[in-house]
């Protein structure tokens, strides 16, 4: 049976160490890139082995150009091969535009957007039909319910055009591109249960927090061959929050 490889951006807690983990349960042997907790990199990937899965961890400043190209490079150079490549590093600046730094809005563009980029010029060198890129959006793409996002939303909302015109480019060679647009997550960055988050818990028509699972659980599909038939597309996981 070939092995099949996955690179996880920012895969060391929360979303990412959850996709990382479903994906290994689906078979895949798993490469995950950090930023600077090499401690919680080292757990997610003892936990990985222990389900019989190859596991790599890669330190790489996704702000950067040079990171951004070590996370594929050696991704490729230890399994020999990358077939899901999952970009879900990113920060989430918070502030009016009048109160934003230059160079918050250098930062935010470096990591959430053109990391994407780079990455995806990267890993489509290697990616043989049946290839997967999975990009880690938000709901904010479409919706701004409050103020202070307009820096996160603007680069959320390039993903979706990123994504559709990357299907176009790399649709003929069967490999697939797709954005997640996650709503309210409970993480350690976005804890469920603060009193910001019960105001934005009401924007969602379920009126909660989703878990982790929920966005681990659509990345697993979209790594599937049964999602050979989807790309260019943004799929919401958002409780309902742009409903």
């Amino acid at each position: 049976m070939t092995e099949h490889i996955a690179l996880v951006t920012g895969g060391s807690r929360g979303i990412g160490a959850a996709v990382a983990e479903h994906l290994a349960a689906q078979g895949f042997d798993i490469a995950i890139s950090y930023a600077r907790n090499a401690a919680r990199a080292e757990e997610l990937a003892a936990k990985i082995r222990q389900m019989g899965r190859r596991v790599l961890t890669i330190q790489a400043d996704g702000a950067t150009i040079e990171g951004n190209r070590k996370g594929v490079a050696e991704t490729v150079a230890h399994f020999g091969r990358l077939d899901v490549l999952v970009c879900n590093a990113g920060t989430y600046p918070h502030n009016t535009i009048d109160k934003t730094s230059i160079e918050d809005i250098e930062y935010t563009l470096n990591l959430n957007l053109r990391a994407i980029m780079v990455e995806t010029h990267e890993a489509v060198q290697h990616m043989q039909k049946g290839g997967r890129i999975i990009l880690m959006g938000s709901a904010f793409a479409g919706r701004a319910p409050f103020p202070g996002l307009s820096l996160y939303t603007a680069t959320k909302a390039g993903l979706r055009g990123f994504a559709q015109g990357v299907a176009r480019d790399i649709g003929p060679r069967g490999i697939t591109i797709n954005v997640i647009e996650p709503g309210p997550i409970d993480t350690e960055m976005n804890p469920a249960d603060t009193e910001g988050a019960a105001a934005l818990a009401g924007f969602v028509a379920t009126g909660s927090y989703g878990v982790v699972e929920d966005i681990a659980h659509m990345a697993a599909f979209l790594a599937s061959p049964a999602a050979s038939y989807i790309t260019g597309a943004a799929i919401a996981v958002d409780g309902g929050l742009l409903a």
